[in-house]
């Protein structure tokens, strides 16, 4: 199978302001120069982390989804992002992956951060998803998501090849986050990328940013520090491949059932 190449876009978000954030990565989307399979955003790129799902909420046609569904075809990547989602009377942590023919494919936040209100404010999801690119089986999780190993667990070593996590993670459980990541990768035996803000937001929390990419074995191939930047990374088919093969210790991992 091929590589895959993966974007890593970690930027400062303007609070509420989702005029203002699509444009900022408009322009971050323009200036790559790095042709990529995949390019990801943090977790409400064009809000902020906000409790304000009324006022900012949009429906899944909004112009949130077809500003990513126009970014994809623009520059022919897949692009993956969340946003918040008003279905009725529900809102939603939605993550979107949208592929440059304009295909979406939804994951609704499963765990929410209850240390900021979020599961009085929002739903929880219930599902899974596996997106494919280019032979990969990948799966994509949100921000809190990551401290819950069992809802993350590659069963059989074969759910997913890459897990990706796209966060607010605030700078004071920077160390949190970078170990989980590490842990989720070498557990899984699968490349790990987590994608953070950088940034105070509008609730005066500062954010690190610490953006990852780490291999199967548990090296990091990128460590992003606390200030916007884009990074392109190559991941090695191959390496997974040769990896699993030499050191399958998913052959014994237990079985179960999340209910």
């Amino acid at each position: 199978m091929q590589d895959l190449v993966v974007t890593i876009i970690q930027a400062d978000l303007a609070w509420e302001d989702k005029a203002k954030n699509l444009s900022r990565f408009e322009a971050k989307l323009e200036a790559l120069t790095d042709l990529s399979d995949v390019v990801i955003l943090p977790e409400m790129f064009s809000s902020g982390f906000t409790m304000n799902a009324r006022q900012l909420a949009e429906t899944a046609d909004g112009p949130g989804v077809r500003w990513l569904q126009k970014m994809a075809a623009l520059y022919n990547v897949d692009l993956v992002g969340s946003l918040i989602i008003r279905e009725q009377d529900k809102f939603f942590n939605r993550l979107f992956w949208a592929k440059p023919d304009g295909t979406l494919f939804c994951y609704d936040k499963r765990h929410l951060f209850r240390m900021a209100g979020e599961q009085e404010v929002y739903s929880a999801g219930t599902e899974h998803i596996t997106v494919e690119l280019k032979g990969w089986k990948i799966r994509p999780l949100i921000c809190y998501d990551l401290r819950f190993p069992v809802w993350s667990r590659n069963q059989g070593g074969t759910d997913y090849d890459m897990l990706v996590y796209i966060a607010n993670w605030p700078a004071r459980r920077s160390l949190h986050w970078t170990t989980l990541l590490s842990a989720r990768a070498i557990e899984n035996q699968a490349y790990v990328v987590g994608v953070n803000r950088v940034g105070k937001d509008g609730n005066g929390i500062e954010h690190s940013g610490d953006s990852m990419v780490i291999d199967p074995a548990g090296q990091v191939l990128a460590h992003l520090r606390g200030r916007e930047e884009v990074h392109t990374q190559r991941l090695s088919r191959q390496m997974l491949d040769n990896y699993r093969e030499k050191f399958p210790a998913w052959r014994d991992g237990d079985r179960f059932r999340i209910v």
